[in-house]
């Protein structure tokens, strides 16, 4: 986020810098690279965003292809689940979508910005539908990957926002998309296909133990000067067995419980309490936890970036909804009460504790008889404290979204 405190007003958006996005398609590659950049360019500099947009060009035979396929509401990558070792499902399309969506919302950063708000919607439409094909994919890597996605398909609608630049149509349209997305259920779905994954790495190993050290990232503690193939195949199945039932029961008891589906809320208390209980089990290695060790996922994190993606959606559909109240009326309202239920049925709540996201109005100023006004939307964070709207920093100036509260802001004109 960068050490100035303009540059503090968001934790998860900042304004994109299309300059900097400019130069990079413009600039040769370094003279010791072997790549080369392939992107039409102008002989001359146009504005940032034609310079994109030109750019990007190269990819409009490619999406187009990709909207009219994603016409197929039912449509699923091909994976292969019946590889007998479940590690080894290959998952080449998680990079792919994401460096799509990371295209289509780079290229409706510049549509906005040439005021072809119907172009940025459709692209942001596109975005939404790429990581909604990978919804029901039971891993946690590929939910993680759809809420990146997701993620990167807000900033263009943040910016249209902060600038103005949805019309009314549009905005109802936004919000309808992103009414869809709910991924507490996504959550559980990710988490037990995880444990059935872990399950049948476990199996394949009692069948194939001499795989064992290879799951290792360095083998250091499992490695040993006898063959592996003797010393693997001596242990009984039982061990085996053991090490299934800790992977599922840290599942069960600790990770799933703390996203309340009925609430709407993931407990941090919970998953703290969860990351503490599998650390002490698995601080001494016995040979009951040592698969446990190696495959149970660091599930804490991406709890909490489950429960960041959700946030994210309800106050973007929040904001949507102030701007639609603002232009009805001119300004924003005085609390977040007046939204519902003419521009938002139900008000979203804080993914934290289920209490309504915090919401401060900055009134028009006096002086300049500005009727827009500004505002400032957060939750309490992670931190589950209600820091007053102030974001968490790391020692180098970034937003820490671990400390502080979640907050939405614009930036200062």
């Amino acid at each position: 986020m960068g050490k100035d405190p303009q540059n503090r007003w968001l934790a998860g958006f900042k304004k994109s810098d299309l300059k900097a996005w400019q130069a990079y398609f413009r600039s040769p590659p370094p003279t010791n690279s072997f790549e080369t950049n392939s992107f039409p360019v102008a002989p001359q500099p146009q504005s940032p965003a034609d310079d994109i947009l030109l750019a990007l060009s190269k990819y409009d035979s490619a999406i187009e292809e990709i909207r009219q396929a994603s016409q197929l509401p039912y449509s699923r990558f091909p994976l292969t689940y019946s590889i007998v070792n479940p590690a080894e499902i290959p998952l080449p399309h998680l990079n792919a979508l994401r460096s799509c969506a990371l295209a289509l919302n780079l290229r409706a950063l510049a549509e906005l910005q040439n005021g072809r708000s119907d172009k940025a919607l459709a692209d942001v439409k596109l975005s939404l539908r790429l990581a909604d094909s990978i919804r029901t994919e039971p891993f946690v890597i590929s939910h993680l990957v759809r809420i990146a996605m997701v993620n990167l398909t807000l900033q263009p609608v943040y910016e249209g926002l902060a600038e103005h630049k949805w019309s009314e149509v549009q905005l109802v349209e936004l919000d309808s998309e992103l009414a869809k997305l709910d991924f507490f259920p996504e959550y559980g779905t990710a988490v037990r296909g995880d444990m059935g994954c872990q399950e049948g790495i476990i199996d394949y190993l009692r069948r194939y133990p001499e795989q064992f050290p290879s799951l290792s990232a360095d083998g250091n503690f499992i490695k040993t000067s006898l063959s592996a193939r003797i010393i693997w195949h001596s242990i009984p199945s039982g061990w085996f067995y053991q090490n299934q039932l800790h992977c599922a029961r840290a599942m069960v008891e600790f990770y799933l419980p703390a996203a309340d589906l009925n609430r709407g809320i993931f407990s941090p208390t919970a998953i703290h309490h969860a990351d503490t209980a599998i650390a002490a089990e698995c601080k001494r290695l016995n040979p009951y936890n040592i698969l446990e060790r190696l495959l149970l996922p660091a599930l804490g994190n991406a709890a909490k970036k489950f429960a960041q993606g959700q946030n994210a959606i309800n106050m973007t559909r929040l904001a949507i909804a102030l701007e639609r109240y603002r232009l009805a009326n001119g300004e924003y309202p005085e609390s977040l009460d007046a939204l519902a239920p003419q521009f938002v049925a139900i008000l979203p709540h804080d993914v934290i504790n289920g209490q309504p996201l915090h919401y401060r109005h900055d009134p028009p100023s006096p002086v300049s008889g500005a009727a827009s006004g500004q505002f400032v939307l957060y939750s309490v964070g992670w931190n589950e404290t209600d820091d007053g709207g102030e974001v968490g920093l790391t020692k180098n100036g970034n937003a820490d979204n671990s400390t502080g509260d979640w907050v939405w802001r614009y930036p200062a004109k």
